[in-house]
């Protein structure tokens, strides 16, 4: 076994030369992770802004258990699909099963309640400031959750980032469901794992520092976003 500094050196390289199976399994968890990100948008952030402007029976329930599923147990999930997805299982005619798309399900469903719960309470506080306004200016219930969004917006951004960290971070679900098959269904957190266990460290730090790479560039980008934006709208 190299020594670590060796492997780190190696890793480096891979990076620099764009190996192929190293940019393989990053595009493939781009893809899987951005994907169940535009998903998981776009059913968490109406869900969440349509609780934050309603009132009805159940409605502090419904907050606890949405902010007790941020906390949903990957296996969890990814067992819960694997049971849907099989032959056996209602969607198994599908054939999705490992599979990309079983992932992106995989993921979605762990990100759902992350952005659903977290753009609730941004778009509460907002709907707490703009209510009169907003019932003066006729707009209903939808409609303001509508126009709270967008009035939102770049604060949503953190919260798109905090779903894709989730996702791109994501190993238990994917297995499961995705099987790590190798130019198939194998991405960053999966080959990690694996090359780790097989002691092939190089190939295992370099996706780490990809990763990490990716998740900062995100990172830096929103606080840029952000802070434009607060520049220019005040």
């Amino acid at each position: 076994m190299n020594s670590l500094s060796d492997a780190a050196v190696q890793a480096a390289q891979l990076v620099a030369s764009g190996d192929h199976k190293l940019v393989e399994i990053v595009l493939l968890s781009l893809r899987v992770s951005l994907t169940a990100v535009i998903i998981a948008c776009l059913i968490g952030l109406p869900f969440g802004a349509a609780i934050a402007v309603s009132r009805f029976p159940g409605r502090r329930s419904l907050i606890v258990v949405l902010n007790a599923l941020m906390g949903l147990p990957p296996v969890v999930v990814g067992l819960v699909v694997y049971l849907l997805l099989s032959r056996a299982g209602p969607l198994g005619s599908a054939g999705l099963l490992f599979t990309p798309s079983a992932m992106i399900i995989a993921q979605a469903v762990l990100i759902v309640p992350i952005v659903a719960a977290l753009s609730r309470q941004v778009v509460e506080d907002a709907w707490q400031e703009y209510r009169e306004q907003l019932r003066s200016l006729g707009e209903s219930r939808f409609g303001a959750a509508a126009t709270l969004l967008w009035d939102v917006r770049f604060s949503l951004v953190t919260i798109v980032l905090a779903g894709f960290g989730r996702a791109a971070a994501e190993v238990g679900a994917v297995i499961i469901v995705g099987g790590n098959i190798d130019g198939v269904t194998r991405v960053m957190t999966t080959a990690i794992a694996l090359e780790t266990s097989k002691g092939d460290l190089p190939l295992a730090l370099g996706l780490g520092i990809v990763l990490l790479t990716i998740v900062l560039a995100l990172n830096a980008a929103a606080y840029i976003v952000k802070e434009t934006a607060q520049q220019r709208y005040g």
